[in-house]
């Protein structure tokens, strides 16, 4: 495990001499790894922008046990108070909920149905949905992605998208990614606003509402794929804005140790990039299993809304 100037210093080496690697980086940006794909061990494991499907062709047991509404409320207040304050715009509140399944990790990882899917040895597993960027031909691309809604429910695409908060709350990471992609490259432009995916899981559909976002990167980009990284890091759609600050108020307010979750993973094949943001992931802690999930808070936050938009983020996309 490399600590933070060594993930970043050993990016720009690789990319510059055009050796493809895989990467993954934590939240906070203290703790990764960068491997050359040639020397990658079998105890990691990663799909990128796959669209593979496979029948687990049995029934599985996937249990879940989340904090009570009073405990959320409790971290949900601490954020909220700093809304109001205006020392955040929006905050993302996620919290680790215990799980029991019949499931391995490594079923997990094979039977999810994910663009972004990795496994490292049996710390984790991640069914990410979420593209962090992509870098061809010279531009990068971003997708943020903020807002979920359950498919079931009447008229949801239209519910989402004329909602008023979810809107504000997905203009505001728009906005925040598009100045980090300023910070990085040039004539950044939104090339697609909200637009809808859909996700299966094992016991319902959401649909998830994304933009993508572009930029041209100088010639010497290649050179400097760590020095980008860090610039970028970490993702906005996970903390929120200003993140410097709103950074802080996670740290108070939740209490626990991301470690990777919400970091990224990807790839680089000695041209062109690709990543994730690591959510949907699940951690083993000594044998017990630990879902990490949350959402996006704004000043118009109800708590019930958000602590129920937690637990519903708890899924495995198998069926």
């Amino acid at each position: 495990m490399l600590a933070k100037h060594s993930i970043f210093n050993k990016m720009n080496e690789l990319g510059a001499a055009k050796v493809p690697f895989f990467f993954m980086i934590d939240f906070l940006k203290e703790n990764g790894e960068v491997i050359p794909l040639a020397e990658i061990s079998d105890e990691i494991k990663f799909e990128l922008n796959s669209n593979k499907s496979q029948s687990i062709n049995r029934s599985f047991q996937f249990d879940k046990f989340p904090l009570t509404f009073s405990e959320y409320q409790q971290k949900f207040k601490i954020v909220h108070d700093n809304l109001l304050f205006g020392n955040s715009y929006l905050t993302n509140l996620t919290y680790p909920t215990k799980i029991s399944t019949n499931l391995s990790l490594d079923e997990i990882f094979e039977f999810s149905v994910a663009k972004y899917k990795l496994k490292y040895k049996e710390d984790f597993v991640c069914f990410s949905p979420e593209r962090f960027v992509k870098i061809e031909n010279q531009f990068i691309f971003s997708n943020p992605m903020k807002g979920t809604i359950d498919a079931s429910i009447k008229n949801a695409e239209h519910v989402i998208l004329e909602d008023k908060k979810e809107k504000a709350e997905h203009a505001t990471i728009v906005d925040l990614i598009r100045n980090d992609l300023s910070l990085v490259a040039e004539n950044v432009e939104v090339t697609n606003y909200r637009y809808i995916d859909e996700v299966k899981t094992n016991d319902k559909t959401l649909l998830q509402v994304s933009s993508e976002i572009r930029g041209k990167l100088n010639d010497d980009y290649i050179q400097n794929l760590g020095a980008i990284f860090d610039q970028l890091l970490p993702a906005g759609s996970i903390c929120g804005a200003p993140k410097k600050k709103t950074v802080e108020i996670i740290l108070e307010a939740e209490k626990y140790n991301r470690n990777f979750y919400t970091g990224v993973f990807g790839v680089f094949d000695g041209v062109n990039l690709d990543s994730a943001v690591m959510i949907r992931f699940i951690e083993n802690n000594q044998g017990e299993l630990f879902f990490k999930s949350g959402g996006g808070i704004t000043a118009k936050s109800k708590a019930k809304a958000e602590y129920e938009e937690l637990i519903q983020k708890v899924y495995v996309p198998i069926y």
